[in-house]
């Protein structure tokens, strides 16, 4: 597994994780930005007017409501991206990180507008009288492309497994077994039916529960985030400022946070804001197809508010949180993953100096790798031996025991290239945290003290929960496409029972294969938005003609 593992991140590393792939991303939400003169911010205001339901008919054809669209769309994207993916962001590059995913929030939101509205334009009504539609049906009915539509299709299915159903199941039961205790399998079995009772009632059940869990899941977390907030209110004006003080120079280290550069800060907020909001991946516009309408761009407009409520609102909060707080930059005890650390050779380090932090850096950037250790590390009574220092989550570790089964172990411990050969033996000490336990432990420096944490444990359970709703949706969309409405019933059988398995199996591997699927739903995707800008351009101009013949007395953006 392990082999396959890297095999598909060799894969990755050429398309989703390449220099390249955010640009092309930053790069089409710029393009649109300036070729439809900025309507992420011309139509905001008309947006809010028809979630609203202004403009809509009666006779309008669809199976749910702009609000259930963009509830639907909202619960597939906001997750884990918001709690665990600030905290890596920050935790990789720095406070500048955040304002990276803000552009990147800011560009997504004129792409989630051209996605959306296409998908919405060229969407079909299937055998079973429900609409279906998303970048497979422009690239078939539009582009003449079946090749490509199958494809993205095929991506969107793995995708719907890789991305919403086995990660998002993994990380409800390992914080619930983490915060309360609770087994992986009850966890798995109870959810597993819940989803179950949801799916199997397609869209519109899916709809009903996304438009009264989305805004519950939001406000429960909100009161977490703003009671760390207002707690730390004086630490909110530095929190700024240094988002955006080591915008062009890198930010410093500090604390245990030996610095990032340019290039990390911009890599990492790309690519969790991009992981946060989807724009540009073509999911959301599977959700939004579905919407009540009678023609596209009102559709386009309501998704223009997605980004703006998931990446600029939702993921800025956190990342005050995570802050002014203070912990993003500070060591805590916890179980070193043997993914993140490195055993290096001698214990002269110290990232307490210019020049410790200067060496340590030059290792954990790749730009002048310190000499790790192999061999066999001498365990007394849980201490190390041996003159060795241990980097782990990208900090010089302190205060390292080492344990097995839950004791003091004594010992040798084989270790090869730096890291340990024996999986059974736990390395626990001081370092930096990021992703989840991070946010969890930023939820504690507030009024709710401990009990914060509980918060977090529950906003995960109800933000990946709704995600791994939304997705089955995107999969039974594609399956529909790709071998007719027949085969959906099969597609939740397998949804629900992969689902509860992963709530206890390893899903490396998936996270892995999501990486790939994303990127190979994105690039297709993206390549049509651009092939159809014309069509997107005389679409939007023909919309603002109709519109004010239709409604001569109303005020319009343009």
């Amino acid at each position: 597994m392990q082999q396959l593992n890297d095999f598909l991140l060799l894969i990755d590393s050429f398309i989703g994780s390449a220099f390249w792939f955010p640009y092309a991303l930053l790069g089409t939400g710029l393009f649109f930005t300036i070729y439809l003169k900025f309507p992420q911010i011309r139509y905001f205001g008309f947006a809010v007017k028809v979630v609203k339901g202004k403009f809509d008919k009666s006779d309008d054809e669809g199976d749910t409501s702009h609000f259930q669209a963009l509830a639907t769309a909202l619960s597939g994207t906001v997750g884990t991206g918001n709690i665990a993916g600030v905290a890596l962001a920050i935790h990789i590059g720095g406070p500048a990180a955040l304002f990276w995913m803000l552009v990147t929030a800011a560009l997504g939101m004129c792409t989630k507008f051209v996605e959306v509205t296409l998908s919405h334009k060229y969407r079909e009504k299937t055998a079973d009288g429900t609409m279906a539609g998303g970048p497979m049906y422009f690239m078939k009915n539009k582009m003449n492309m079946k090749w490509l539509a199958a494809a993205f299709a095929i991506a969107t299915v793995l995708s719907s497994f890789g991305t919403g159903s086995l990660p998002q199941i993994n990380s409800i039961s390992n914080s619930l077994n983490a915060t309360f205790g609770i087994d992986h399998m009850i966890t798995g079995g109870v959810l597993a039916v819940l989803l179950a009772i949801v799916i199997i009632g397609g869209i519109k059940r899916i709809a009903a529960v996304t438009e009264k869990l989305v805004p519950g899941m939001a406000l429960i977390y909100f009161i977490g985030a703003f009671a760390v907030i207002f707690y730390n209110l004086g630490n909110i004006g530095s929190s700024f400022v240094s988002i955006f003080s080591d915008l062009f120079s890198g930010s410093a280290a500090s604390g245990g946070f030996i610095g990032a550069s340019i290039a990390f800060a911009f890599n990492r907020g790309v690519n969790r804001g991009l992981f946060s909001n989807e724009a540009g991946q073509g999911s959301a516009p599977i959700a939004h197809a579905s919407a009540k309408g009678h023609e596209p761009v009102s559709e386009g407009m309501v998704a223009i508010l997605e980004p703006f409520i998931d990446t600029i609102i939702i993921c800025t909060v956190t990342g005050l949180v995570l802050l002014s707080s203070g912990v993003w930059n500070e060591k805590h005890v916890n179980d070193f993953q043997v993914s993140d650390m490195s055993v290096l050779v001698g214990s002269d380090y110290s990232d307490q100096s210019e020049e410790g932090v200067a060496r340590l850096y030059g290792h954990i950037s790749g730009e002048a790798p310190l000499p790790e250790f192999s061999g066999d590390l001498t365990i007394a009574d849980g201490t190390i031996q041996n003159e060795v220092s241990i980097i782990h989550a990208r900090s010089l570790a302190e205060e390292i025991k080492v344990t097995k089964d839950g004791q003091s172990f004594t010992g040798t411990v084989h270790i090869a290239n730096g890291k340990p050969s024996d999986l059974n033996v736990a390395f626990i000490g001081k370092s930096l945290v990021h992703s989840a336990p991070l946010t969890t432990i930023a939820f504690t420096r507030g009024f709710f003290g401990d009990w914060g944490q509980y918060i977090v444990s529950i906003g995960l359970l109800l933000f990946a929960f709704s995600t791994a709703i939304s997705w089955s949706y995107y999969g039974d969309r594609a399956m529909t496409f790709l071998l007719g409405s027949g085969s959906v019933k099969y597609y939740r059988m397998v949804y629900v029972v992969a689902f509860f398995f992963a709530a206890f199996t390893d899903t490396t591997i998936i996270w892995t294969l999501s990486a790939i699927t994303i990127a190979v739903m994105t690039l297709p995707n993206l390549f049509g938005l651009l092939y159809l800008r014309k069509d997107m351009k005389d679409t939007l101009d023909e919309f603002w003609v109709n519109f004010k013949k239709e409604y001569p007395d109303e005020k319009t953006p343009e």
